[in-house]
């Protein structure tokens, strides 16, 4: 839980939102957001050292957000901090606090989707991949999984991506072999060191990345070509990904209204096939 005087994450988050900062930069913002309740009182080579840049970089991020130093830079994170001690007197017990903050995060999201042509042309990316591999390992893998489980009933060919391991790049050069031009991919903290591996090899592969992540700072940057950004809930002990699994649902729709007449004809053939094995009660 955040204490009074520390920056939430998405607070940290509007700081960096329209700026264009380098990889080595985006390590450094990555770095605060994962560190929020301390940022505001961390020096400029403690930064360094948990980031793994050198100090100069972190003077260089800090004027690249406006700022004359780091140290004008760590003024404001405190005064984001205090700012969110207020917005939080009255706001419920801890438990409340971590709803209320999922809501925060769907609002977040709802604002990004007033560009909805972005989300409609990620829709069509993915629509036209046969087969459309979909990765998700640890924490992400059941996003991964609820997300095939729909799609594969408008999609024809959608291949769940869930396990680590040699056979990980075999499966990604199998789908590349048999068609696929995309590749969509869930990323979320902890970041498992082999999601990003394998999302370097889809790109040497030749396939699209789209990436569903929690932050547009995130390590999946520098790997995928297409970032979603949704917010993961960081309040309870381990993490809520409402926004994140809302997103999938709308990149969903995004794939189902690339190809309309496919997606009904296969919803209806499905709905028949269930009422004849009567699959569900109702």
């Amino acid at each position: 839980m955040n204490e009074s005087g520390a920056a939430a994450p998405d607070r940290l988050l509007d700081l960096f939102h329209g700026v264009r900062l380098t990889p080595t930069q985006r390590r450094i913002a990555h770095c605060l957001v994962r560190h929020a309740d301390a940022a505001a009182y961390l020096s400029a080579a403690e930064v360094a050292e948990l980031a793994g840049v050198s100090q100069p970089s972190v003077t260089r991020f800090a004027m690249a957000l406006g700022h004359d130093g780091y140290p004008a830079l760590r003024r404001r994170l405190r005064e984001l901090g205090a700012r969110g001690a207020a917005d939080q007197d009255g706001a419920g017990n801890a438990l409340q606090r971590a709803v209320h903050a999922e809501r925060d995060n769907l609002d977040r999201l709802a604002e990004q989707l007033a560009d909805a042509g972005r989300v409609a042309e990620v829709g069509k990316l993915l629509a036209a991949s046969r087969p459309l591999p979909v990765l998700g390992l640890r924490a992400a893998a059941p996003l991964a999984a609820y997300f095939a489980y729909f799609a594969a009933k408008v999609h024809p060919d959608v291949r769940v991506l869930d396990d680590g391991g040699s056979m990980l790049v075999d499966r990604l050069d199998q789908a590349a072999a048999a068609g696929a031009t995309a590749l969509l991919a869930f990323v979320l903290p902890r970041y498992p060191r082999e999601t990003l591996e394998a999302l370097r090899e889809a790109r040497d592969a030749g396939l699209t990345v789209v990436a569903i992540t929690d932050s547009p700072v995130s390590p999946a940057t520098e790997h995928a070509q297409v970032v979603l950004p949704a917010a993961v809930g960081a309040d309870l002990v381990f993490d809520l990904h409402t926004a994140p699994m809302t997103l999938a649902m709308v990149v969903l729709q995004a794939i189902c209204d690339a190809a309309p007449a496919e997606t009904q004809d296969r919803l209806e053939a499905f709905e028949s096939s269930a009422a004849r094995r009567q699959l569900f009660l109702g």
